[in-house]
């Protein structure tokens, strides 16, 4: 017996010496994932065992973590303060269990938290997770909750001790691209909530083409794996909710397949499977809560002005009245809004719940140059109606809100349901003035108060903050940058914070 536990010792010497090592112990949560906590103690579980050279190196020094397993995960991933690791050794043989290795310099901050995960080809699972330093970062306490926010949050912003609101975006068929795809997602929004920002992640199918085609289901098929991938992932479990697509009714947004454009009964379809025996789960809805029930899912934004689809002419075969302000865009909404309602009725009936959204997310453009204004001050538009009479007295400005709104609360499942404005600025699309030439000193101020007083609105996001894609066509958007006039804006903007 004691020639054995000799043996074992020699062979597992380092592993009772490692707590000591790295200036912690070993804990097992209930998930058997193993952390490092410094200066507590609890009973130590044996893999992964992850061991830091040197033990305890300090900020802007380099240091090699070589994690060891039983298990021979695939597609590892180390993050380091939320921002992948490249490997150097990967993997190799040690004994009976494998080895990865990464080498990576320590950021300037005062705890740094190293994350391993496996199977990120399907989405990240955490497998351990080290903390060196003398404790976590702390998390943001005690925000005061705000309604605005920003599209690309710029990660220097000062929030000024507000927790707002961040819109991202990923494409499904960019998954694996820089940028665009989950792994510079995953950065942003671990960047974005250690801010205590709220994040809204927008996923659309693939440049140009909002979502899948029209009766493309090998499209659909994509399109559902991604958003499975973007829900199992462990890197984006602080989501606040997902929208999918945006603007999907305009021909712009469906350039890869104009001759198949995204109906307002395939939009529904796609989303909650309507349409279809309500035993397939082949819809978004269904996808996403089976891989994290918390998440919330949100019905994208239609573009309003737009007439390139109008609503459903025909619903079963039945002829369909057009809304009671029969104008596209909002014919089209209220098809989408009855389509999405009937679907999560026919599931709830069969026993199947929470088919329905969680909210919807508004394109809410002002239009500070229109011509209803004449002799008002322009900042002042967000307070005012603009009602067109060709437009059968549709608002024609920032409170188009209120139509969305109205159609939205019209049916049962929707009534309600919280909103999120993930896009606004002073561009109207038709007259093409961007922000930066056009924005009224004290506009965003005026569409704040007025927000503010919307109970079921929870969100005002600027487009943009800053576009750090390369695509310089959002400079005369951009607050961080405020060319021209946009000075007043990002002014406003801080100032709202405070």
């Amino acid at each position: 017996m004691m020639g054995w536990m000799r043996r074992e010792l020699r062979r597992w010497w380092w592993i009772l010496l490692l707590p000591v090592m790295l200036g912690g112990y070993w804990l097992l949560p209930i998930s058997g994932q193993v952390v490092v906590m410094p200066g507590q103690s609890s009973r130590a579980s044996l893999w992964p065992q992850m061991r830091l050279e040197p033990a305890s190196p300090r900020p802007g020094q380099e240091a090699t973590l070589r994690v060891m397993d039983v298990v021979p995960w695939t597609y590892v991933l180390l993050t380091v303060n939320g921002q992948p690791a490249q490997s150097e050794k990967w993997p190799t043989e040690a004994s009976d269990t494998l080895a990865w290795e990464w080498t990576f310099v320590l950021p300037d901050e005062e705890a740094c938290t190293l994350v391993f995960y496996h199977d990120c080809h399907t989405g990240c699972i955490e497998r351990g997770r080290m903390v060196v330093g003398t404790a976590q970062p702390p998390a943001p306490a005690n925000l005061a909750p705000t309604k605005l926010g920003v599209v690309f949050a710029d990660p220097e912003r000062e929030w000024h001790g507000r927790s707002g609101w961040d819109v991202e975006l990923t494409y499904a068929q960019l998954a694996d691209q820089e940028f665009w795809g989950i792994d510079d997602l995953a950065t942003r929004v671990h960047q974005a909530t250690a801010k205590g920002l709220r994040v809204l992640v927008r996923v659309d199918y693939d440049k140009g083409q909002s979502l899948p085609p029209a009766d493309d289901y090998l499209a659909l098929t994509e399109y559902l794996q991604c958003l499975r991938q973007l829900a199992r992932d462990d890197r984006l479990q602080d989501v606040y909710g997902y929208f999918l697509g945006s603007g999907f009714n305009e021909l712009g947004s469906n350039s890869q397949a104009p001759e198949r454009p995204v109906t307002p009964q395939w939009y529904a379809r796609l989303f909650n499977g309507y349409g279809e025996p309500v035993t397939h789960t082949d819809n978004a809805v269904q996808v996403i809560r089976a891989e994290n029930p918390q998440a919330r899912v949100l019905v994208g934004p239609a573009r309003p002005w737009n007439t390139d689809q109008d609503g459903d002419q025909r619903w079963h075969g039945e002829p369909v009245e057009p809304y009671a302000i029969d104008v596209p865009w909002l014919n089209y909404m209220n098809s989408l809004v009855a389509a999405l309602d009937e679907g999560a009725r026919a599931k709830s009936a069969a026993g199947i719940p929470l088919a329905a959204p969680d909210g919807f997310a508004l394109h809410v453009p002002g239009r500070p140059e229109a011509p209803e204004l004449a002799g008002r001050d322009r900042a002042e538009e967000p307070r005012l109606h603009l009602r067109r009479a060709e437009w059968s007295d549709a608002q024609a400005g920032f409170r188009v809100y209120r139509d969305w709104l109205d159609i939205i609360n019209a049916h049962p499942t929707t009534r309600g349901l919280p909103v999120y404005i993930t896009s606004t600025n002073t561009f109207a699309s038709g007259e093409g003035t961007p922000p930066a030439q056009n924005y009224p000193q004290g506009w965003l101020t005026a569409a704040l108060e007025v927000i503010n007083g919307e109970p079921q609105v929870q969100a005002l996001c600027w487009f943009l903050d800053e576009d750090r894609s390369g695509d310089a066509r959002w400079d005369w958007f951009s607050l961080t940058r405020h060319p021209g006039r946009l000075i007043y804006a990002a002014e406003e903007f801080d100032a709202l914070l405070q």
